[in-house]
């Protein structure tokens, strides 16, 4: 089934998360060039809109990465692909691109992207994190694509989340088939498989996590293609709805031919910032005050908020996250125009948690405003446990946990 959505021909099921996936991916991709002859390569290209954990996992597969710019409609610039290709093209192992890609566009010049790497002798690796925006509507093997991996924690049903459980099977084309990892009992401690020569695992069970492989293999076959086809609709549908109704109050940074986005959509309020110096942050954590945990934020454009609603969240939800930001862009109106300071605003108090309704209020605004700014919200409250902490402290701050021996004494 895996196979078929993805219009390549081979899959294993090893990688236990996308991240896995990633590192598996290129580690075939190397195995690939170097029982070609082509050992030399190790150039890996990724767009600035590719996903965070793209560089990570091509240091990891001992990979040089080099950065391909977008131009301004967050589209992979073409010139600089091109002179990129110029100046290593002879060394380059592979291209990674996340389709559609984090800046909320279906890339137009895939096929053509596609074109020029393998005209290098280099491979295209596709993140498939965004996959539920192709499933039924495009087939990533029919655009050029040679590896890519499905992260069945998100498109296929699998609980994603909260540290796990998380799958991220590769499935690759018919010449990548021979380098895929082998089953970690065939491969032994010598490192090299039955067939003699070299080969690697990636995790412990040839099958990674069987168990919960089930979930995703009962979600197709319930889904059917009609059903999967519908699913990645509606998820682009869902983005283009909130991209419409929010884009008066908060512009939409990059939108595809048409006006478009795809399944997800970047709103910018870096004007905002310069304007009010109302950050991003504020929005977030004034979210919580909505009952709303906070979409990504600052990436990959430093200064935006990422939406994406995906195939699973109803009309009635979405209208109530779209009501909440058109109220948090009036508080930050109030902002721009003077009638409230920003410091003793409710954006730069937030979030507001339960016990500020039995303190001595001393805030400028009402406690209704702080904790009910929305008539709905009366009728179903997520309380935020406390005030706004500071974020990077703990990352600046480092204390030992680790107790002496003699605390254990007594």
């Amino acid at each position: 089934c895996l196979a078929a959505l993805t219009g390549l021909d081979e899959v294993s099921l090893q990688p236990n998360s996308g991240a896995q996936g990633e590192l598996a991916g290129l580690m075939t991709i190397m195995r690939y060039h170097r029982y070609s002859g082509q050992s030399h390569r190790d150039v890996c290209f990724v767009p600035s809109s590719a996903h965070g954990t793209n560089p990570a996992s091509a240091v990891m597969a001992g990979l040089k990465v080099v950065v391909i710019g977008c131009d301004s409609q967050g589209n992979i610039d073409l010139g600089d692909l091109k002179s990129q290709i110029q100046r290593y093209g002879s060394h380059l192992a592979c291209f990674m691109v996340t389709y559609p890609s984090t800046h909320g566009v279906f890339e137009s010049s895939i096929r053509y992207i596609c074109k020029l790497i393998h005209e290098t002798g280099g491979q295209v690796y596709l993140d498939g994190a965004n996959l539920n925006a192709q499933l039924g509507v495009c087939v990533p093997g029919h655009y050029g694509i040679d590896v890519c991996h499905m992260n069945l924690h998100k498109t296929f049903c699998i609980p994603h989340g909260g540290g796990g459980p998380g799958a991220g099977p590769i499935a690759v084309a018919t010449h990548l088939s021979p380098y895929l990892p082998v089953d970690p009992i065939e491969l032994g401690s010598s490192g090299l498989c039955h067939e003699g020569e070299s080969g690697f695992s990636i995790s412990a069970c040839h099958y990674g996590s069987p168990s919960i492989l089930v979930i995703s293999w009962m979600y197709i076959r319930m889904m059917s293609a009609v059903g999967l086809k519908k699913a990645s609709e509606i998820a682009i549908l869902n983005a283009n709805y909130m991209a419409y109704k929010l884009d008066p109050y908060y512009p939409v940074l990059y939108k595809g031919r048409g006006g478009w986005v795809a399944h997800e959509c970047l709103l910018d309020l870096r004007e905002i910032q310069k304007c009010t110096s109302i950050t991003v942050e504020d929005i977030a954590k004034r979210l919580m005050d909505f009952g709303f945990h906070a979409p990504t934020i600052s990436f990959p454009i430093a200064g935006t908020l990422m939406i994406e609603p995906t195939e699973s969240e109803d009309l009635e939800e979405m209208n109530r996250f779209i009501e909440a930001m058109v109220a948090i862009r009036t508080e930050i109106k109030a902002v721009e125009s003077g009638q409230c300071e920003l410091q003793n605003s409710p954006l730069r108090k937030a979030p507001h948690p339960w016990w500020l309704l039995t303190a001595d209020w001393q805030e400028s605004y009402s406690q209704q405003q702080a904790c009910f700014p929305l008539p709905w919200l009366k009728d179903r409250k997520f309380w935020p446990a406390t005030q706004r902490i500071d974020n990077a402290y703990g990352d600046r701050q480092f204390v030992c946990a680790c107790d002496p021996m003699e605390s254990y004494e007594n």
